[in-house]
């Protein structure tokens, strides 16, 4: 390639060993000023950087407790304005009343609606308040999630789960996106996924297909956003680790000493979004992102190398994935 800048150019010709001639490389470099990229020295495309501080309404999703409402605290504090969305109307309501206590502008800056996630036709009713209301959506965080538990063949909980913590972000990226894009202003979509949607560890499979699930959706929102003209919306994928919530208290009354706090997951998040990074892979007080890092690549070999899929937690492979963490 005669531009070490172009590492998408040929995903856009028919031809893959097609060289592009000049009037293509030009036209490519207006795609890339009007989608607003960033391209770093080594060529590599990257999202651009976000002053947050820019935005003025932020929609949360499962905003009531736990991640949703730190983030919903978390952009407040930066002078965001804030809708919160949950079912449950009373904690919907302390939330807000929390965090109208501590915003910069009070009330005025929070607004409370019960959504259920899983009805797209409740997301379209959200967006057309918040609208009303604030008069524009720069950011929504799709936060929404449940896990009750599930096993292979039980159907107990599997459609619940799929509804909530898939369906609950593709019915917010619908409802939500295509009004922002045509709007041609700046703006973001956070869409909550988890490691277990990456890794897979037993024990909870509707859960782990649920999140497997968001990160495939975010990826390819994300390169719909880049691909579209004039298009300044940018999605990334939180990837949380352990965090202390509602959601995994499981009747603990103490974060145990491993877990993050959500507000320390939220400060991780809001100075990821600033560098502009898609992948917000957060560690916590057990799991550096380097271990993450190598459970993620074992993950992947189990393809490349054949192996028994999930095999960090076949007997036979134990001792390999011991031997593979510990090298440096």
């Amino acid at each position: 390639m005669p531009d070490d800048n172009l590492v998408d150019f040929q995903d856009r010709v028919s031809d893959p060993e097609l060289e592009p001639s000049e009037p293509a490389l030009h036209l490519y470099r207006q795609l890339v000023k009007l989608a607003d990229w960033r391209i770093r020295k080594n060529g590599e495309l990257r999202l651009p950087d976000h002053d947050l501080t820019k935005f003025n309404v932020a929609v949360i999703t499962g905003a009531a407790s736990g991640i949703g409402l730190a983030s919903a605290k978390r952009f407040a504090a930066a002078g965001i304005k804030v809708c919160l969305a949950d079912l449950d109307d009373d904690k919907l309501a302390a939330a807000a009343n929390q965090i109208a206590a501590s915003a910069p502008n009070g009330e005025e800056q929070v607004l409370a609606v019960a959504t259920d996630v899983s009805k797209f036709e409740d997301l379209k009713r959200l967006e057309d308040v918040v609208l009303a209301h604030f008069g524009i959506v720069d950011i929504v965080m799709n936060n929404a999630g449940i896990q009750p538990g599930s096993a292979i063949f039980d159907r107990e909980n599997w459609q619940r789960v799929i509804d909530v913590n898939l369906w609950g972000v593709i019915n917010g990226c619908q409802a939500f996106v295509p009004g922002m894009i045509e709007r041609g202003k700046p703006g973001m979509i956070i869409n909550t996924g988890s490691k277990q949607g990456i890794t897979s560890p037993p024990g909870d499979p509707a859960y782990n297909i649920s999140k497997a699930g968001v990160k495939t959706f975010t990826e390819a929102l994300q390169h719909e956003l880049r691909s579209t003209i004039n298009c300044q919306i940018s999605a990334h994928l939180l990837i949380p680790g352990f965090v202390f919530t509602p959601l995994n208290a499981n009747g603990r009354t103490q974060k145990p000493e491993g877990a993050w706090t959500p507000e320390q997951n939220a400060d991780f998040m809001y100075e990821s979004l600033q560098r502009g990074d898609f992948y917000i892979l957060c560690p916590d007080n057990d799991v550096p992102r380097s271990l993450d890092e190598k459970r993620i690549l074992w993950a992947a070999q189990d393809i490349i190398e054949n192996r028994e899929p999930l095999s960090r937690w076949h007997p036979d492979y134990s001792e390999r994935f011991e031997a593979f963490v510990a090298d440096e």
